[in-house]
């Protein structure tokens, strides 16, 4: 193999379509545009979602949905992940602080603490939210669960 035997795999390139290059060609006079009228025009832009003058699909779908702005998302945190956390790293308090430096959720975020999976070490937990479940587990462990 050699730099002059290089070229694209068969069907990997394409011919321009060479428009108003004379009537033989096909494509003269009028290049593909058709005749007259201000798309044949050089200088012609249409608006976004313009269909020449046809109903515009983003007006012929109805409007659905709704996004609450007073929404209050939480970052969810399970208490098998708490337990992880106390195995692998010894801590009996955990704090937002601390599931942050874990890695479990990013500083901003709101972090709840729901019942998915087992608890067994006693654990003081403060968090901004807590399930049922999650309480339930962590007072059953013997711990606390104190929300901010």
């Amino acid at each position: 193999m050699k730099l002059h035997n290089l070229k694209p795999a068969k069907g990997a390139t394409k011919n321009s379509k060479r428009v108003g290059r004379g009537q033989g060609s096909g494509k003269g006079g009028t290049a593909t545009r058709g005749t007259k009228g201000a798309q044949a025009r050089a200088g012609y832009s249409h608006k976004i979602g313009f269909e020449g003058g046809q109903m515009p699909i983003q007006r012929t779908l109805p409007k659905f949905g709704f996004k609450n702005p007073t929404r209050i998302e939480f970052h969810a945190v399970n208490v098998a992940a708490l337990q992880a956390l106390s195995e692998k790293e010894g801590f009996t308090t955990i704090t937002p602080e601390v599931i942050v430096s874990a890695g479990l959720a990013s500083k901003n975020d709101l972090i709840k603490i729901l019942g998915n999976g087992e608890l067994t070490a006693k654990l003081d937990v403060t968090a901004d939210a807590f399930s049922k479940s999650a309480i339930a587990k962590i007072e059953a462990a013997g711990g606390k669960a104190t929300t901010l």
